[in-house]
């Protein structure tokens, strides 16, 4: 294979059909709407029923992505997942997204870098595109986190749901995703976790207060990586953690004019799928072009991020 210059061709999203809006929370939540959409801007959150899961999610999500770029399922070459909430550790899911896709015979594995996910996956998938070794790449970010949330505990059950984002990575005659600029930080890694036997846990105010801290540098340095000004962006799409972070952050990038992603109103945390399906949902709606230039960042357990800039498929 030769090498080619990487870019995203195709986005696709799977969004389970149950939305449970702040008032059909649990009343041992002790919460209402207003608390909850006053502290993270979240309305609503889809949930997955039994019969859909991490897989499933993202190889409907990855079917979709296919049929919007074009490309036949045989003709791809690798297929990354990006989950933290698999059920088991053993197998991965990723080979199981190729078989139900069609790509049978394609590479397949998992990473698991938390919310920022996604980012990390479009990365190895840009790298591989442009090394030579695949021609055409499926990244997925799924999440089923409903399995792991404690719906007596009101600093995670407000937050987290359920969702897949995919995208299909190929090479074109011009760079498409820029140079990614990410890290990690494991002295922090207890403030977000799933202890062995446990669900998930969060120290929301902590994160609220690196996240607002530390990003927008990580923001900036993407922007001067891939050579762009940060006030040219068309579109700011954060990880979906907080729609309070999210602000913070568009602020302190220095975007004015861009469209800032604000998927977690109805969509809620969703982990590594925020960031595809918050970009989709701006493309569906007309808030973005093709071809505009989006900063993604995703940040989360670990703690992990990755921010890079990509054009709009």
């Amino acid at each position: 294979m030769t090498a080619d210059h990487p870019r995203v061709l195709a986005l696709g999203e799977y969004r389970p059909s149950r939305s449970v809006p702040n008032s059909e929370l649990p009343e041992a939540l002790d919460t209402d709407d207003n608390w909850i959409r006053e502290r993270t801007g979240i309305a609503a959150r889809r949930i997955a029923g039994e019969d859909e899961t991490v897989v499933s999610m993202a190889a409907a999500a990855a079917a979709k992505a296919l049929a919007t770029a074009g490309v036949d399922p045989a003709d791809v070459d690798l297929v990354i997942l990006a989950s933290c909430s698999m059920p088991t550790p053993v197998p991965g899911g990723a080979a199981r997204v190729g078989h139900l896709i069609g790509a049978t015979t394609a590479g397949a594995f998992d990473i698991n870098a938390a919310c920022a996910g996604f980012c990390y996956g479009l990365s190895l998938a840009a790298d591989a595109v442009r090394a030579g070794s695949a021609r055409r790449v499926v990244v997925v970010g799924a999440e089923k986190l409903s399995d792991w949330t404690d719906w007596t505990d009101r600093r995670t059950a407000i937050l987290f749901a359920d969702g897949a984002g995919a995208a299909v990575v190929g090479g074109a005659a011009k760079p498409g995703i820029g140079p990614v600029v990410w890290g990690s930080d494991g002295r922090m890694a207890e403030l977000i976790e799933i202890p062995v036997g446990g669900q998930l846990q969060m120290d929301g105010q902590a994160v609220f207060r690196w996240a607002t801290t530390a990003l927008a540098a990580v923001a900036r340095k993407a922007c001067a990586s891939a050579g762009i000004p940060p006030e040219a962006l068309a579109a700011v799409v954060p990880h979906q953690a907080n729609l309070r972070i999210i602000t913070s952050l568009a602020r302190q990038i220095g975007a004015p004019d861009a469209v800032v992603a604000d998927d977690i109103v109805e969509s809620g945390n969703t982990s590594s799928a925020s960031i595809p399906l918050a970009l989709s949902r701006l493309v569906a709606d007309g808030r973005v072009r093709s071809g505009e230039p989006a900063l993604l960042l995703g940040f989360g357990a670990g703690l992990t991020w990755a921010g890079k800039v990509i054009e709009v498929p």
